[in-house]
């Protein structure tokens, strides 16, 4: 049944905003409104600040040729593809999502679209490919045939809010000591190593040794400040300088667990011979018996979703056009959803509270996409202006859909692993990338691919963030990071956003993909996509899950 629509409320609506009519044409003025809010199924509030963020940097008045003009910019988008019984132009505008046409811009002082990225001429671009092959179809199903799920077990999520900023430095001290000992005994085993000895015990003899990587002062790390801080049960965490000159090759961060083999003849310093690294654990091996199945199709963007001199949530509305185009089984959403780094967001110059502004993005997305059935992953960000500014961050809990989206919606926490029909995703927002690239210290004989030794450090690590000290962006509550944001298995699959170059390499094994962010500034980013299929084969003959992958531009 049509919602019920008041020309006298809609009057009332445009009287909040200051707005007259004029005797002439008050009539067939809210005629034509209440029209266009049966056509679109919009309330008498949605029309007038559909109508307030229209009209006002254009100085229209309120005349039905302007409503006509309305409709028509609202709704000018359509479909790429063609279809096999085309519709009227009508049927077309009527169709799409009303929340599309309503958007964020009402609650913007300046609702002008961005006009450099309105100008882009590459968009759809394939900027890079991995994996091609000829006949692929970049069209999902609908999330038909889809089970989205978390990895670990209830007991182990992060579901709410927690308390943070109470820790003490002895508990941040006890964690990373279990984390040494955890990725000790790990190393231990697997190179068969028989005895740790203390960093700092004189030795004339090559004696090996457990620790973690950190700088000699303040500064950032380089090959004359490295020390290894020594684990509690074998060095009572005491320090000793590394001399790292003898060694051809290596790549050490802070924070990064090692076991070193070298001479420590005075017990003042380590004169490293050879490191041994993290090692990489099993990747994850179904017990039900899996049948072949067709590719899905995975959607991946990574917010900002508005560019930084507009509020319009333009990039957004195009990224919907393009999973109601594609119809993606899985479209994983990364915030920032809202941008605290805006410049509007920043200065506090809009005209609605950041909890409203956030909730009607949310709706956007989850209405605007009703028709494409797909699943949809929301994965918050640090960034997010309403959100706990916390690592290990919570799953989103202000919006809550109806219950016809609720069984396509998941809210889950950054960092986390899915299950998705039995392919494991390691997911977080956290520019991860950036943060230990500026850390990082290496030395190579040939050519070493940074993106790849950097990736290798996090997978070996088994955590979604091994850097210590963190970031000055990061707050870290470091019990909720033991707890919940260590890797329990490898990944077949690793989002990891950043502002550095997109890339999607496979490292150990593991596909790892950086699609980008979908602004860059004042102009349109990227995202990615992936076909994902699990085969049934033998343990030893283990297939990687994603078929294919690309990085478009939006």
């Amino acid at each position: 049944m049509a919602p019920t629509v008041s020309a006298a409320s809609i009057l009332q609506e445009l009287r909040t905003f200051d707005l007259e009519l004029k005797a002439e044409e008050d009539e067939i003025v809210l005629e034509r409104m209440v029209e266009l809010c049966l056509m679109y199924k919009l309330k008498e509030d949605d029309i007038a600040c559909e109508w307030i963020a229209f009209s006002t940097t254009k100085r229209l008045p309120l005349t039905v040729d302007n409503l006509n003009l309305l409709e028509h910019e609202s709704s000018q988008k359509r479909n790429l593809s063609t279809p096999e019984n085309p519709r009227s132009k009508r049927v077309l505008s009527a169709s799409r999502s009303p929340h599309l046409l309503f958007s964020p811009s009402s609650f913007s002082p300046s609702a002008t679209p961005s006009q450099k990225y309105g100008s882009r001429s590459n968009r759809g671009e394939v900027v890079i490919s991995f994996n091609m092959v000829q006949g692929i179809s970049w069209s999902g199903h609908g999330g038909k045939n889809t089970n989205v799920k978390l990895f670990i077990s209830t007991d182990e999520l992060l579901t709410k809010t927690y308390r943070f900023m109470f820790q003490k430095l002895l508990d941040v001290r006890e964690v990373l000591n279990s984390k040494i000992e955890d990725l000790g005994c790990v190393l231990k085993e697997h190179f068969h190593i028989e005895e740790f000895s203390s960093v700092s015990l004189p030795a004339q003899e090559p004696i090996t040794v457990l620790g973690q990587i950190g700088c000699d002062s303040n500064g950032k790390l380089n090959a004359k400040s490295v020390i290894l801080e020594g684990d509690q049960e074998h060095s009572s965490g005491m320090q000793v300088p590394v001399d790292v000159s003898e060694m051809k090759e290596y790549s050490l961060f802070p924070g990064q667990v090692v076991v070193m083999e070298g001479i420590n003849s005075t017990g003042r310093k380590l004169i490293v011979s050879r490191l041994y690294e993290g090692v990489p654990l099993p990747f994850y091996e179904p017990t039900e018996m899996l049948e072949d199945s067709v590719p899905q199709m995975v959607l991946v963007a990574c917010g900002p979703y508005t560019t930084s001199d507009s509020i319009t949530y333009e990039p957004m509305r195009d990224l919907i056009d393009v999973i109601n185009r594609d119809r993606p089984d899985i479209c994983i959403l990364l915030g920032p959803f809202l941008d605290a780094k805006h410049e509007q967001v920043e200065n506090c110059q809009l005209t609605a509270s950041f909890e409203n502004v956030f909730e009607h993005c949310l709706k956007m997305i989850i209405e605007g996409t009703r028709s494409a059935a797909s699943q949809l992953v929301f994965v918050p960000s640090m960034r997010d202006v309403n959100q706990e500014c916390v690592y290990p961050q919570p799953p989103f809990s202000c919006y809550e859909p109806s219950k016809d989206d609720k069984p396509r919606v998941h809210f889950v926490s950054d960092p986390c692993t899915l299950n998705i029909n039995s392919i494991v995703f390691g997911v977080t927002t956290t520019d991860l990338l950036f943060h230990m690239g500026a850390e990082e210290i290496s030395s190579f004989s040939g050519a070493s691919d940074r993106f790849s030794r950097l990736l290798k450090h996090i997978l070996t690590q088994r955590s979604y963030y091994p850097l210590y000290p963190p970031n000055e962006e990061m707050n870290i509550d470091y019990e909720s990071l033991y707890n919940y944001a260590q890797m329990s298995i490898m990944p077949d699959i690793f989002i990891v956003p950043s502002e550095l170059r997109y890339f999607i390499k496979d490292v150990l094994g593991c596909v790892c993909i950086n699609p980008g962010r979908l602004t860059k500034g004042q102009v349109g980013g990227t995202y990615g996509r992936l076909l994902i299929k699990r085969e049934a084969v033998a343990k030893e003959k283990r297939k990687s899950p994603c078929v294919s992958a690309q990085v478009v531009r939006i």
